[in-house]
C-alpha cells in the first residue's frame, strides 16, 4: 500500500503525539512552607509543601517527565540520584555542570530515563545546600511478569534519615561560605522528618511503624544527611540487606547498618519479637579528629499491634557503634556483594583499559586581602581531587559548552594520577601538601572503555572517610583497604567475581577503594563527595564520555526549555 508524504508525516505526528502521552507527568512545585521543630517555626524549601519530598513510583524502563516549577526566592536544580539517564544527560541536574538553575519563576520538564535500576533511589536538590529540606524517595518496581529476588513482604516502609538545623540552612550555607570555616552542626537528625523523642518538642510527632507479629516488612531506606554517614539499628531485631543503590545483593543480616550520604538500601526486618514496643535509631559516624559532630540520636518506634499493656518502663536504645568506629563503618564495604542470579547477572570489566587512581584531601587555600577568614593565617579550608579544587562555572554550564564547542568554560586536563606522589597516608605531612591548585578540569574517557578507578583518601591536614557519588554510571566495588593503595598486591584481593553494583561508595579514613565501570553513556557526568562541605569545598571533578560511532551510542539533543544562564 502507498502512501503520500502527508499521510506519512500524519502517521509520524500521531506516533509522537502517542510516545509524548505515553509518559506520565509528575508536578514538582518548589516553595516555601512552614514547619515546626525542636520547639520553633521556620519556612523550609519544599517539594509541594511535603518534607520529606513527595515518593515516585516507577517501573524498571520506564521514561517519566517531572515538570518542576521554581515558586520560591532562589535558584534550584533537582538531581535524579543513581538514575543513569541514558545518552540524556540534560536531566541530571547538578548545577552548572548539566545545566543552568531554574530561577525563581521558572520551569524545566526534566525528562528521567530509568532504566537498569530496581530497587531504591532518590531525588534531590543539587545547588547549594538546599537538598537539605528538598529531597524524596524514588521506587523502582520490578518489571511486569516478574518480582522480586526474595519473598514478597507484607508492607513497604519508606524510611528516608535526614538532618534539621534550627538556622535557615541558606544562613547556613552562607555562613560558612563567609568565613571560611566548617560548617555550623545540624542541631537534630531526623527519621522521615520527624526527630524522634529523644529530643525536645518532638514527642508527639515521632515515626511511628505498627507492625503485625510473624509479617516481613521492606523497608527502603535513603541516607539524606546533609553532611554525615549514619549507623542505623532496630532495638533487639536483625535486618536482613537485599538491595543497594538500585540494585540486588546477596541477602545479609546484620544487627545494624552504615549507610553513607547519597546512599540507598534495601532491608528487610521480621517483626519476630515479643509484642510491645521497640526504638529504631541513628546516630553519626565521624572520624576525623577535632571535627565538631551532631552527636544526638534520633528515634522512631516500631510498635506491635495486638493486646498487651505497653512497658511503663523507658524504650531501650538499640546497640550503635562509636561515633568515631572505623572498624564498624566498613562492615558493609567488606561483606555486600551482587545477587548475581540468572535473573539479575552482572558484567564486571576484566580487561582494563582506563587505569585511574584518584586523591581526595582536605586542604586549605588563602583568602583574599578584603576577607576575614577563620583559619590562621588568613585561610580558609578547602578540598579537591588529584590536588585540583573543583570551580564550578558561573555564566554557562560545562555540558552546554561541550555539547556547543564553546571555549573557556572548562579545561580537559584533569590528571589520570596525581600530580604530586607522597605518602598519602601517613602523619606530619609537609605543609606545602596541603594549597591545592583551583579549576574546572574535566577527565575525558573514550566511549565503551573499561576503567578503574582507585579512590585514595588521605591525610592531609585532615583524614576523614569520604562517601564518593558518580553521575551517569553505577559501578563495580571491587576492592578497599587500608592505608596507601599497592597496585602490585591489593589488586589480587579484588572480587571480581559478585562485587556490589552501586553509584555511591565511601572511601575508608585513610584507606582506598577501587572501583570499575564500562564508560557506555556518552555525556558529562559529575563526580564528588557527597559531604556536602567537602563537594562545596572542591572535592569533585567531572567525566566526559565521549560519543561512540553507532547512532545508539551517541547523546540525544537538548530539549528545548532547558534552563539559561
Amino acid at each position: 500500500m502507498k502512501i503520500t508524504v502527508l499521510q506519512y508525516l500524519g502517521m509520524l505526528f500521531l506516533n509522537v503525539l502517542i510516545t509524548c502521552q505515553a509518559l506520565r507527568h509528575h508536578k514538582f512545585v518548589v516553595r516555601d512552607a512552614p514547619y515546626t521543630k525542636l520547639c520553633s517555626t521556620k519556612n523550609i524549601l519544599t517539594v509541594n509543601g511535603q518534607f520529606p519530598g513527595p515518593t515516585l513510583y516507577v517501573t524498571k524502563g520506564e521514561t517519566i517527565i517531572v515538570d518542576v516549577y521554581n515558586r520560591a526566592n532562589y535558584n534550584i536544580t533537582i538531581h535524579w540520584h543513581g538514575v543513569n539517564q541514558p545518552r540524556y544527560p540534560w536531566s541530571d541536574g547538578p548545577e552548572y555542570i548539566t545545566q543552568c538553575p531554574i530561577r525563581p519563576g521558572g520551569k524545566f520538564s526534566q525528562k528521567v530515563i530509568f532504566s537498569e535500576e530496581e530497587g531504591t533511589l532518590w531525588w534531590h536538590a543539587h545547588s547549594d545546600w538546599s537538598r537539605a529540606t528538598v529531597h524524596g524517595m524514588i521506587v523502582v518496581k520490578p518489571t511486569s511478569g516478574t518480582t522480586y529476588p526474595f519473598p514478597k513482604p507484607h508492607k513497604e516502609v519508606p524510611i528516608i534519615l535526614g538532618e534539621w538545623w534550627k538556622k535557615d540552612i541558606v544562613e547556613v550555607y552562607n555562613e560558612f561560605r563567609r568565613t571560611g570555616g566548617d560548617a555550623n552542626i545540624s542541631d537534630a537528625y531526623t527519621i522521615n522528618g520527624q526527630p524522634g523523642d529523644l529530643y525536645p518538642c518532638s514527642s508527639n510527632e515521632t515515626f511511628k511503624l505498627r507492625v503485625d507479629y510473624g509479617k516481613t516488612y521492606l523497608l527502603r531506606m535513603v541516607n539524606a544527611a546533609v553532611q554525615d554517614m549514619l549507623f542505623f539499628a532496630i532495638s533487639k531485631h536483625q535486618v536482613t540487606i537485599v538491595g543497594s543503590d538500585g540494585n540486588y545483593v546477596k541477602p545479609l543480616k546484620v544487627d545494624y547498618i552504615t549507610i553513607s550520604p547519597g546512599q540507598t538500601m534495601d532491608v528487610l526486618l521480621e517483626a519476630n519479637q515479643p509484642l510491645g514496643q521497640y526504638y529504631m535509631a541513628s546516630k553519626v559516624y565521624s572520624s576525623a579528629n577535632g571535627v565538631e559532630f551532631d552527636n544526638t540520636t534520633t528515634t522512631a518506634i516500631i510498635q506491635y499491634k495486638g493486646n498487651y499493656i505497653p512497658s511503663s518502663t523507658t524504650l531501650s536504645l538499640p546497640s550503635l557503634p562509636a561515633s568515631d568506629d572505623t572498624m564498624a563503618s566498613i562492615n558493609l564495604i567488606s561483606q555486600l556483594k551482587s545477587l548475581n542470579d540468572n535473573q539479575h547477572q552482572i558484567d564486571v570489566p576484566l580487561n582494563i583499559t582506563t587505569n585511574l587512581f584518584f586523591t581526595t584531601s582536605v586542604n586549605t587555600l588563602p583568602c583574599s586581602n578584603d576577607s576575614t577568614c577563620a583559619l590562621p593565617g588568613n585561610n580558609r579550608l578547602s578540598a579537591s581531587m588529584n590536588n585540583i579544587s573543583f570551580q564550578l562555572p558561573s555564566n554557562n554550564n560545562i555540558l552546554q559548552a561541550y555539547y556547543n564547542n564553546i571555549s573557556g568554560v572548562f579545561g580537559e586536563n584533569f590528571p589520570n594520577v596525581p600530580p604530586l606522589l607522597f605518602d598519602f597516608t601517613g602523619n606530619n605531612l609537609p605543609a606545602y601538601l596541603a594549597t591545592p591548585s583551583v579549576a574546572t578540569e574535566v577527565n575525558v574517557l573514550e566511549y565503551n572503555s573499561t576503567v578503574e578507578l582507585v579512590l585514595q583518601s588521605t591525610n592531609i591536614l585532615a583524614g576523614t572517610e569520604h562517601p564518593i557519588h558518580l553521575h551517569g554510571h553505577s559501578f563495580y566495588v571491587v576492592g578497599w583497604g587500608f592505608g596507601n593503595f599497592d597496585k602490585d598486591k591489593d589488586p589480587l584481593n579484588y572480587n571480581l567475581i559478585d562485587p556490589p553494583y552501586q553509584n555511591t561508595v565511601a572511601i575508608p579514613k585513610n584507606g582506598w577503594t577501587a572501583i570499575r565501570f564500562r564508560a557506555k553513556n556518552p555525556g558529562v557526568w559529575f563526580v564528588h563527595c557527597h559531604l556536602e562541605r567537602h563537594v562545596s569545598w572542591g572535592m569533585a571533578m567531572t567525566f566526559i564520555v565521549k560519543n561512540g560511532d553507532k547512532t545508539e551510542e551517541k547523546m540525544l539533543p537538548p530539549p528545548p526549555d532547558m534552563p539559561q544562564c
